[in-house]
C-alpha cells in the first residue's frame, strides 16, 4: 500500500521521482505529491492520479537534484490535497512522506498541541513529522539523531523518507514493517517501495530491515540500527528486465499476465522438475526435508488470494503427504493465541512477501517453536527474510492489483513441495509420482490452448454484464477455485458475487436462484462430477443460468449448461491451474465491458503492508 520514490545525485529529480511515482501505482492511490529541493523546498500534491499532478505542474519551476514523491492509500484522513503526502514540518524546513500507520499518534499529538503545534491535516504523517522536528529542536541535536530518537517513541508500521531543506544533498529513511529497497548508482541514489522505479538506472540494491535507518547522499550510503550501530549493507543484484514491468502493446498488465501464465509456470517449473527422470529438486525442500515430512501439522497462514492457493495446498498435502493441514487467514490468526506445538509448520504463502498480517502471523509463530516455510515472488522480500526455509515462485513481477500469474505459480510450487515430500515419505506410489510430474509438466502447454478460447469469453461477458450478483460452486479441489473466481469477479468489475462449495447450496444460497442469477460451476471431470451435475440441475429446476467450466469433449455435463468454457482433461490436483484461468479471463472482460480500471481496482492496493 502506498508508493514511495526518492532521488538524490546529479540528474534532475522531478522526471525519476515522477516515472516512478508512474510505476508505483499499481499498489493502490487515491492522491500523490512530491517534495523537491532547490534554493528551497518545495511540495506539490493533489488528490487522484499521478497524472492529475503531472498536469497541475506544467510550467513550474520543477529543478532540483533531490527530492521525494508519495503516491497516498488514505488511513488518518480523508484523500484530499491537504492529506496528500509530502508533508511539511511546523518551521517549513523538513517534508516527510510515509507509508504506515503511527498507532500512537493520537497521544503525541497531544503532547504537540500542548507545546503550540498546529496541524493543517488529520494525518498521523504530519504527527510524526513535528514530533521528529520537536526532539530535534529540544535535543538541539541533528535531523538523523532526531529521527532515532522519535522511531524509539512511536508504535506502528512505518516507512519514511525526509529531506531537509538545510542539508540539500541528503534523503533519512528508516522502515518497520514496509519494503524499503535502496539502489545504487554511480554518485547517486534511488529509493523505493520496490525495486520497479530504479530498474533503468541500476541494478545493485539493497533490502532494508526492520528497524534499519538509512542516510543516503549522492555518493554516500550509510545504514544504521535504531541503536546508532553501523551495518555494513548487503548489495544484490536485480534479475529483472525492464519489459517485466510494461504493457508491452497489451491494453492492460491484467491481461499481458493471465496471457504470460504458460511462461511463467514454465519458470516456476524450469530447473526444477524433471519429468523425464522423475525427479524434483528444490534446495529449501531437500536442506529441511527431516523437518517438513515429520512435521505433525502444517499451518497454512495467507490472505485473499494466496489464502485460495492455500486451501487447495490443503487437499494437495493431506492427500500425498498424508500430514493433517490447517489453512488460516492471517488476519485472524495472529490475532488468536493459537495452540502451535515446536515442530510445526508454517507455510507463510504472499506474492509481495510484504502482506502485514501474514508476517505478524508468522513471527508469532516463530516465537512458538514452528518452523516457518515462505513461498512468496518477491526476491528479497521481508517473509522471504523471516523465513527459516521456502521457495520462490519465479512469476516475475506482477503489477495487476488482481493476482492472476502469482496464484498458479503458487500451486505449481506448492504441488511440487508436497510431491518431494510425499516422496520422501513414502505416501505415494512411483507410478502415482511420475504421472503427477508428468502432469504438472503438461500444464504450460495446456494453458496456452485455454488462452486460445478468449473470443468465446469475451462473447460470454458482453452477455453478463449487466447481472448484479453472481454464484460460483465447485466441489473438491474446484471448491477453492469458485473462491477465486468469485473474488476476481469482485475486485474487478464491482459485481456481488459470492463462491461456495456446490453441496452447500441447498443449505442457504439456493434461496437467491432465480432467471436473473448466473450460476458458474467449476465442474472439470473427477470422482464429484455427477453431484455437480445434479447440482446443475437444481439451478436449472428454479430458472439459474448454469455457466460451467468443464473438461473437453464432457457432453454430458455440457448439455446441462447454458454456458460452458473448456479446459483439457488434467488430474485434479494438477486441474485447478486450468480451470481458474477462463475465470481470470471472465472477469477482465466483464470489467472492460463495464469500463472499470481493471489494473487499479477502486479501494485496492496490490500489497497489503498495513494493518
Amino acid at each position: 500500500m502506498c508508493g514511495i520514490v526518492g532521488y538524490t545525485g546529479p540528474r534532475q529529480a522531478y522526471p525519476i521521482i515522477l516515472k516512478g511515482l508512474k510505476r508505483l501505482e499499481y499498489r493502490g492511490y487515491d492522491s500523490t505529491g512530491i517534495a523537491l529541493l532547490n534554493s528551497g523546498l518545495k511540495i506539490f500534491k493533489k488528490k487522484g492520479k499521478v497524472t492529475d499532478l503531472e498536469s497541475t505542474l506544467l510550467g513550474q519551476e520543477l529543478h532540483g537534484n533531490i527530492g521525494i514523491g508519495h503516491t497516498r492509500w488514505a488511513t488518518h484522513g480523508e484523500p484530499n490535497d491537504v492529506n496528500a503526502h509530502p508533508h511539511r514540518s511546523a518551521s517549513g524546513k523538513l517534508a516527510m512522506i510515509h507509508n504506515g500507520i503511527i498507532e500512537n499518534f493520537l497521544q503525541l499529538k497531544k503532547d504537540l498541541e500542548k507545546n503550540g503545534y498546529s496541524f493543517k491535516s488529520e494525518t498521523d504523517t504530519e504527527v510524526l513529522l513535528n514530533f521528529i522536528e520537536e526532539i530535534r529542536i529540544k535535543n538541539k541535536c541533528n535531523l538523523e539523531e532526531a529521527v532515532r530518537v522519535a522511531l524509539n517513541r512511536v508504535v506502528g508500521a512505518y516507512v519514511i523518507l525526509l529531506i531537509d531543506e538545510d542539508d540539500p544533498e541528503t534523503i533519512i529513511a528508516a522502515r518497520k514493517g514496509s519494503p524499503l529497497v535502496i539502489g545504487i548508482g554511480k554518485n547517486e541514489h534511488f529509493l523505493g517501495s520496490d525495486a520497479s522505479p530504479m530498474l533503468e538506472y541500476t541494478r545493485e540494491v539493497v533490502y532494508v530491515n526492520d528497524y534499519e535507518l538509512v542516510i543516503v547522499k549522492p555518493n554516500e550510503l550509510i545504514l544504521k540500527n535504531l541503536e546508532n550501530e553501523t551495518i555494513t549493507p548487503f548489495v544484490q543484484k536485480l534479475d529483472i528486465e525492464l519489459a517485466a514491468i510494461e504493457k508491452n502493446g497489451y491494453d492492460y498488465f491484467m491481461l499481458k499476465e493471465i496471457h504470460e501464465q504458460p511462461k511463467t509456470i514454465y519458470d516456476c517449473l524450469r530447473g526444477r522438475l524433471d519429468a523425464e527422470n522423475g525427479t524434483i529438486t528444490m534446495a529449501g525442500v531437500e536442506l529441511n526435508i527431516e523437518q517438513l515430512k515429520n512435521a505433525p501439522r502444517l499451518i497454512i497462514v495467507a490472505c485473499g488470494t494466496s489464502w485460495h492457493a492455500g486451501l487447495i495446498a490443503e487437499y494437495i498435502f493431506e492427500e500425498l503427504c498424508r500430514i493433517p493441514v490447517e489453512v488460516e487467514y492471517a488476519s485472524e490468526f495472529r490475532y488468536r493465541n493459537p495452540v502451535i506445538n515446536r515442530g510445526d509448520v508454517i507455510i507463510a504463502i504472499s506474492q509481495s512477501g510484504e502482506t502485514a498480517d501474514t508476517l505478524v502471523a508468522i513471527e508469532k509463530a516463530k516465537e512458538k517453536g514452528a518452523f516457518i516455510f515462505g513461498v512468496v515472488n518477491v526476491v528479497g522480500s521481508s517473509i522471504a527474510r523471516a523465513s527459516h526455509a521456502g521457495a520462490y515462485t519465479h512469476a516475475g513481477p506482477e503489477i495487476g492489483v488482481a493476482s492472476t500469474k502469482a496464484f498458479t505459480a503458487q500451486l505449481a510450487v506448492l504441488t511440487m513441495v508436497a510431491l518431494k515430500i510425499a516422496k520422501e515419505k513414502n505416501t505415494i506410489s512411483d507410478e502415482r509420482f511420475h504421472q503427477l510430474l508428468q502432469e504438472l509438466n503438461e500444464i504450460p502447454a495446456k494453458v496456452s490452448k485455454i488462452l486460445e478460447y478468449t473470443e468465446k469469453i469475451e462473447a460470454l461477458a458482453k452477455n453478463l454484464k449487466n447481472a448484479q450478483n453472481f454464484l460460483y460452486l465447485g466441489r473438491g479441489y474446484n471448491f477453492p477455485v469458485a473462491l477465486e473466481g468469485a473474488l476476481k469477479l469482485k475486485e474487478i468489475s464491482y459485481i456481488h458475487a459470492e463462491g461456495y462449495p456446490a453441496a452447500e447450496m441447498k443449505h442457504g444460497p439456493i434461496a437467491l436462484v432465480d432467471n436473473s442469477l448466473p450460476v458458474v460451476f467449476v465442474a472439470t471431470k473427477d470422482e464429484n462430477i455427477e453431484k455437480v451435475m445434479s447440482n446443475m440441475h437444481e439451478i436449472k429446476a428454479r430458472k439459474g443460468k448454469v455457466i460451467s467450466i468443464i473438461t473437453e469433449n464432457d457432453n454430458l455435463t455440457a448439455s446441462i449448461c447454458d454456458e460452458f468454457l473448456s479446459v483439457p482433461p488434467s488430474d485434479e490436483i494438477v486441474a485447478p491451474m486450468l480451470s481458474v484461468v477462463p475465470l481470470q479471463l471472465l472477469a477482465y472482460y466483464i470489467g472492460i465491458e463495464k469500463g472499470c480500471d481493471v489494473d487499479k481496482p477502486r479501494n485496492l492496493a496490490k500489497s497489503v503492508t498495513v494493518e
